[in-house]
């Protein structure tokens, strides 16, 4: 049995097959693996740390003269992910019906799932088709992670004030710390720094296996067809425009649609939402679980259409042409 062969003939299988099988052990079986000790050390909650191990690594790779694309790249990843989640918003909350709601669903979940994406996802991808200062913008994706944005998209709409403490910079400063770790022995010594980068790869099937553990596919059911339809409108949306935007830059484009997801920390904004503003209450549920479906819909469909542009960019000499170039 030739495993690896089989996951590599499937686009983005190291990642997608991992998470989908967690995902699906996670549903029918939670607590197999929730057993205490090693087994539910790394198959449950190493997520977090195997993506912060591979973030040092990948910063191991970023040289201080090279540093500046990763900026540019996170930068432009948060803003127009927050653009097109603050305005379709916009749009919903414009021309919502008499139970606040637009093509049935709530502005709030679009807003909060829009703007969100799951940082596991897109490193995991970039990792598989992008280079290092792909990987290392990672660290600026992290101020999309909770109500920051959505809080900063409502109160731009005039439709509640902005609540100072909502957002810690610390924890901006948390996911970037790793990264910078990797940086400084990078720079110190590139005979340490090649042999932390050989087999870093082997860390995504693990944190993406992980990832799945925290993925419940009754959320899809639970969350409705406007669940299904946020989550399909999200990867199509942001991702699609992600990858139009990189390509004209002239970045890896795979990279740029890598963002078209909702992490599951999403689920906890609309809650963070009515304690700012108890107004938001009535909507409040109903965007919860249609975030929630968003977040599994997107787990499950951006690989898939990472995988179908990566076919059609393959026709003009694929991801190789712009990992080729040298990093400014």
């Amino acid at each position: 049995m030739n495993i690896k062969a089989t996951l590599d003939r499937i686009p983005g299988g190291m990642m997608v097959v991992p998470l989908l099988l967690g995902a699906t052990i996670n549903t029918f079986f939670p607590n197999a693996l929730r057993i205490g000790g090693f087994t539910e050390a790394l198959f449950v909650n190493s997520a977090s740390t195997l993506i912060a191990l591979f973030l040092l690594i990948a910063g191991t790779q970023i040289t201080f003269k090279t540093a500046g694309s990763s900026v540019g790249k996170g930068l432009t990843l948060l803003t127009f992910k927050w653009a097109i989640g603050a305005g379709l918003g916009f749009i919903a909350i414009l021309f919502a019906d008499s139970n606040g709601l637009f093509l049935g669903l709530a502005p709030l979940a679009i807003i909060a799932a829009m703007t969100n994406s799951n940082g596991g996802l897109y490193i995991a991808l970039a990792g598989q088709y992008g280079k290092e200062d792909d990987k290392a913008a990672y660290p600026f994706l992290a101020l999309s992670d909770g109500p920051f944005l959505t809080m900063v998209a409502l109160s731009i709409f005039g439709a509640m004030g902005f609540a100072n403490g909502m957002f810690s910079p610390m924890s901006f400063v948390a996911v970037l710390l790793p990264l910078i770790v990797g940086v400084i022995i990078g720079n110190l010594d590139r005979n340490l720094a090649e042999w932390l980068h050989k087999g870093s790869d082997k860390l995504v099937p693990f944190f993406a296996f992980a990832l799945g553990m925290g993925i419940n596919f009754s959320s899809i059911i639970q969350g409705g067809l406007g669940g299904i339809l946020l989550g399909v409108l999200t990867v199509l949306l942001t991702g699609g425009v992600g990858y139009l935007l990189f390509k004209a830059i002239g970045w890896n484009p795979i990279v740029g649609a890598s963002e078209g997801s909702t992490a599951g920390n999403a689920v906890g904004t609309p809650a963070a939402i009515v304690a700012a503003n108890a107004s938001f209450g009535p909507i409040a549920e109903i965007a919860t679980v249609q975030i929630a479906a968003s977040v599994v819909t997107t787990a499950i469909l951006l690989p898939i259409f990472i995988g179908f542009l990566s076919k059609r960019l393959e026709k003009s000499g694929g991801v190789a042409k712009y990992n080729e170039r040298p990093t400014t």
